[in-house]
């Protein structure tokens, strides 16, 4: 029978907590004894709340905090902890100013970096053609707004391989505001004295792997280091591509990568392509058509959008033979087949639609170029996660380029 160790939970406190707290300690595969042993009470009691055999009582609540924080909530899904079983609020509520804009994909990037412990630090992925970072202004905005605009930093790494140490960190050294900064160690005083000064500091650094890689290193180990001296109060989040999650599984243990979480950008849905379709004057169905025939690819939605627009009436192979003769397509096919032995793989690969399963790190060099490049994609069915090339006019343009090669001049 239910206990109602809370005589001020409510009904729907009673019907909400015991599933949120399952899936909190899900997310991070917490165990009954685990939380258990941070927040002080048995094992049974845990399983109690979890279970929705008995609730918290007032006597409870730093319990639950000690819990919330164990779990690594954001301070909103604290806050919502709180209110499932009666409790009042701890943290104050966050109104997101509308002037923003900030995209349920940045929103949901912050709020992961608030949850992670000890290390905050956010590796975001994206492939080609979507921006690193992808809505970089919507990105620094949030930032701003979470610990304001005197705690906000944006590093980008010098591209040229001819930088020196000193040109490398004087050139991050002035997009930061430090003076008098020429070394990596005068770069590492300095950014620990802003931490030191500001109580928190966010740092969004854009495209982290570009420029000299015996640089990028040292930056990696001044991050990490700092990172691990000021626990909680710096917040990375770094973004890049291919070399960057290469750098993850491939930087040994004292990589800076090696603490940090990885997560991708989210592949694009009906409703952001909506959002391209009101400023144009497309159709809802327009939108769901080109959606499904550019596969989500950055580079085919605009254009399958503007010939659905313009001859409602073409059909999909009609449209899918157009697209794939895009300039910027082959542009991105073409560096993939600089050798014959590349070509005769590329050209055994285009023979099925479905590739090999996903991994975690795609170990095949080809299809993890192919990957990165953004000309195949995960998708998720009945049996598993698989790579896919991302849709037919990926594939057909990959044969149109293939066959253009084998022509006689």
């Amino acid at each position: 029978m239910l206990r109602f160790d809370n005589p001020c939970a409510d009904t729907m406190a009673v019907s909400e907590f015991p599933a949120m707290l399952a899936h909190y300690m899900r997310r991070i595969r917490a165990s009954a004894a685990g939380v258990a042993s941070e927040i002080g009470m048995s094992r049974e009691a845990v399983n109690n709340w979890r279970n929705g055999d008995s609730l918290p009582s007032r006597k409870h609540r730093e319990k639950l905090l000690h819990c919330a924080s164990y779990l690594r909530l954001s301070e909103q899904e604290t806050n919502g902890l709180l209110a499932a079983v009666g409790f009042e609020a701890e943290f104050p509520a966050e109104i997101v100013p509308k002037s923003i804009g900030a995209s349920a994909a940045v929103l949901q990037a912050f709020d992961r970096l608030q949850q992670l412990r000890p290390y905050s630090i956010l590796m975001l992925l994206t492939q080609a053609h979507i921006g690193q970072p992808p809505e970089r202004e919507a990105m620094l905005a949030e930032a701003r707004r979470r610990f304001g605009a005197e705690s906000v930093l944006h590093l980008q790494p010098p591209y040229s391989l001819n930088a020196d140490a000193s040109a490398y960190f004087s050139a991050l050294a002035q997009q930061c505001g430090f003076e008098g900064v020429s070394s990596n160690y005068a770069f590492e005083m300095a950014l620990a004295r802003r931490i030191q000064a500001r109580g928190k500091l966010f740092c969004l650094v854009s495209r982290f792997e570009q420029g000299d890689p015996a640089q990028r290193d040292v930056l990696a180990g001044i991050l990490r280091s700092l990172s691990e001296m000021h626990s909680g109060k710096l917040v990375l989040l770094i973004c890049g591509g291919k070399a960057l999650s290469d750098l993850k599984y491939q930087g040994g243990d004292l990589s800076l990568l090696n603490i940090a979480t990885s997560e991708e950008w989210p592949e694009p849905t009906l409703g952001d392509i909506k959002i391209l379709a009101e400023r144009r004057g497309f159709t809802q169905v327009d939108c769901v058509r080109a959606l499904q025939i550019a596969g989500g690819h950055p580079l085919l939605l605009e254009p399958a959008l503007c010939a659905l627009a313009e001859a409602a009436e073409i059909s999909d192979e009609a449209l899918i033979q157009a697209l794939a003769s895009s300039t910027p397509l082959w542009q991105s096919i073409l560096p993939l087949l600089a050798n014959p032995a590349q070509r005769a793989a590329v050209t055994k690969r285009l023979a099925s639609q479905r590739l090999a399963p996903a991994q975690p790190y795609i170990l095949d060099p080809l299809l993890r170029s192919l990957y990165w490049a953004n000309l195949i994609a995960v998708r998720r069915g009945a049996e598993g996660a698989w790579l896919e090339w991302r849709c037919e006019v990926i594939r057909r343009a990959g044969m149109l380029v293939l066959g253009a090669e084998d022509c006689p001049p």
